[in-house]
């Protein structure tokens, strides 16, 4: 009898902005690799602001004998500049990128030699060719700032038809919004893999104040829910790993070709969910 495959996971950091984080972060990443991640991200600051923590802290993974993508964002930025961070990546290994637009750090104009994701991603393969497998965003309950959900599609296939190679999704609750997304990206031809981005649950006002920045929904059973749980952190920990364990289980059931995991730069929930998915 043959082993059923693998099933993928990959997870995301941000770089530590202190010796006692980066300390921490080791012994994060060191749990979590044995999960055995595809990769690892590293996220960037808004207008690119946390660029040399980014690169360090892909540098120490991909030491560490793990493969690891770099987020790079354009708002705000020069085909030149971009130019060197592709160069500077190529150097150290990395293989892999997430190309996102980014979000200008506040008191910015637009300003930038590029206005939207797809110009980074059409950038890109014209610098390097296939140096680099992409990895681009995509919104299944719709970008905060799109006009609507066709035009949000849409402007995810322009990124696809620029070069992308797969896409990481906005963390969702609400497992029809993905598929419905999918479904929706298929009719316009789009059939790259979508991988379900994934944020566990440890506390209620740090996901609504993330949701409410991002534009995901928590939907009202959750939110009530968490209300009701006060401060009661272990009732919301337990909560929070049924809700999300569940959420994995239909995506995988329904045919989400991975997971990728925002660990916040924390290792046991997504330890205990993975666990729970026999990954």
């Amino acid at each position: 009898m043959t082993a059923s495959p693998r099933f993928p996971i990959s997870v995301e950091f941000f770089p530590p902005k202190t010796p006692e984080g980066v300390d921490k972060l080791r012994a994060v990443r060191q749990q979590l690799y044995a999960l055995k991640p595809e990769f690892c991200s590293v996220t960037f600051g808004a207008g690119g602001s946390t660029q040399e923590g980014t690169f360090s802290t892909v540098a120490a993974i991909l030491s560490e004998g793990v493969a690891a993508a770099s987020h790079i964002s354009c708002i705000g930025a020069t085909h030149e500049r971009v130019r060197e961070q592709l160069a500077t990546l190529q150097t150290m290994g990395v293989r892999r990128l997430v190309a996102l637009r980014g979000d200008l750090p506040s008191g910015f104009g637009t300003g930038g030699e590029f206005h939207y994701a797809s110009d980074l991603v059409a950038f890109i393969r014209a610098e390097t060719g296939d140096t680099f497998h992409i990895e681009v965003a995509a919104y299944p309950e719709m970008h905060p700032q799109a006009k609507s959900p066709e035009s949000d599609v849409k402007a995810f296939a322009a990124k696809v038809q620029a070069g992308a190679d797969s896409a990481i999704t906005q963390y969702f609750y609400n497992p029809d919004a993905y598929f419905r997304f999918i479904e929706d990206a298929d009719a316009l031809g789009v059939r790259v893999p979508v991988v379900p981005g994934i944020m566990p649950i440890a506390s209620s006002s740090q996901l609504m104040r993330f949701s409410d920045a991002c534009g995901a929904e928590i939907p009202r059973w959750i939110r009530l829910r968490l209300q009701s749980l006060g401060d009661d952190s272990a009732s919301i920990k337990a909560f929070g790993l049924d809700v999300v364990t569940s959420l994995c289980e239909q995506l995988r059931a329904g045919g989400a070709p991975g997971l990728h995991f925002y660990t916040m730069n924390q290792s046991a929930a997504v330890l205990e969910i993975c666990k729970r998915l026999g990954v």
